[in-house]
């Protein structure tokens, strides 16, 4: 398959992971998705092909979070099975690329876990609640309790995208809400419940492997305040995208590359 893109699963006997690998290179890549209403599973080639910026350095992987989920999942229990399947997988150290969910758990995959990171890239998060992602990820609960996965999807778009980017691809995302299989609204719901557990802010000091922060100026989800007292708190690279929001790692031409560029300056420095 294109860029060596393969999708396979992981079955501990108590849980099942499904993954998507790709790329050729020496080095591990483990990308975190956010907050996803599509599974993995199925999205091995158009994966490859969004981030095939990575394929010639890396080998790639992407877990999709497990099956079934404990009652009230928290980002921690999300980043210790990144842990358990890299370590089944015999990924020793990897560059950790996680965007908005995915950073939070990133985060403690970090704290937790040091010995399997290299370095980190944090797109779109936060390391602490706020009551802007409660009220938005409280809405969105209440949409997927009501099984109403059109306004779920509609807001989702709202709140992610810019206007320019909605108009230009509202086409696109009409054909993709009616004919794209949906994850079930309770397996939607305890993830989303999730996003609220993320507090890693008093121990952001702990993590010692080199970071880059990358932000929206119009994040609407988590608030670009919330990227920025990360990287202060770090005392590590940032960059805010001044015209973009939540969807920054999806509309910024440029994002994949401040990301490759960031790993390949600090391929060598380990993190623990």
């Amino acid at each position: 398959m294109l860029y060596n893109a393969k999708e396979f699963t992981i079955d501990t006997g108590t849980a099942r992971t499904d993954c998507v690998s790709f790329g050729s290179g020496q080095d591990a890549l483990v990308m975190i998705q956010g907050l996803n209403l599509r599974p993995v599973k199925g999205s091995g080639l158009p994966l490859a092909i969004a981030y095939k910026a990575f394929a010639k350095d890396y080998k790639v992987y992407v877990f999709d979070r497990r099956d079934p989920l404990p009652e009230k999942v928290t980002v921690k229990d999300l980043s210790d099975d990144i842990a358990q399947n890299m370590k089944s997988l015999g990924i020793e150290k990897a560059d950790i690329f996680g965007v908005s969910q995915g950073g939070m758990i990133a985060q403690y995959l970090a704290l937790d876990h040091p010995e399997l990171v290299r370095s980190m890239v944090l797109g779109v998060t936060l390391c602490r609640s706020n009551p802007t992602v409660e009220s938005v990820i409280g809405g969105w609960v209440g949409l997927a309790e009501k099984n109403d996965y059109k306004a779920l999807v509609d807001d989702l778009m709202v709140k992610m995208y810019s206007d320019e980017y909605i108009n230009r691809y509202a086409r696109l995302f009409s054909i993709v809400q009616k004919t794209q299989k949906f994850v079930p609204a309770e397996r939607f719901i305890k993830l989303a419940q999730s996003c609220t557990s993320c507090d890693t802010y008093d121990r952001l000091t702990e993590i010692k492997c080199p970071v880059l922060v990358l932000g929206g100026m119009k994040d609407k989800i988590v608030t670009p305040q919330a990227s920025e007292e990360i990287a202060e708190k770090l005392g590590c690279e940032i960059y805010m995208y001044p015209g973009l929001g939540h969807s920054a790692y999806e509309e910024a031409k440029d994002f994949n590359a401040r990301v490759l560029e960031f790993f390949r300056k600090h391929k060598n420095p380990p993190c623990a």
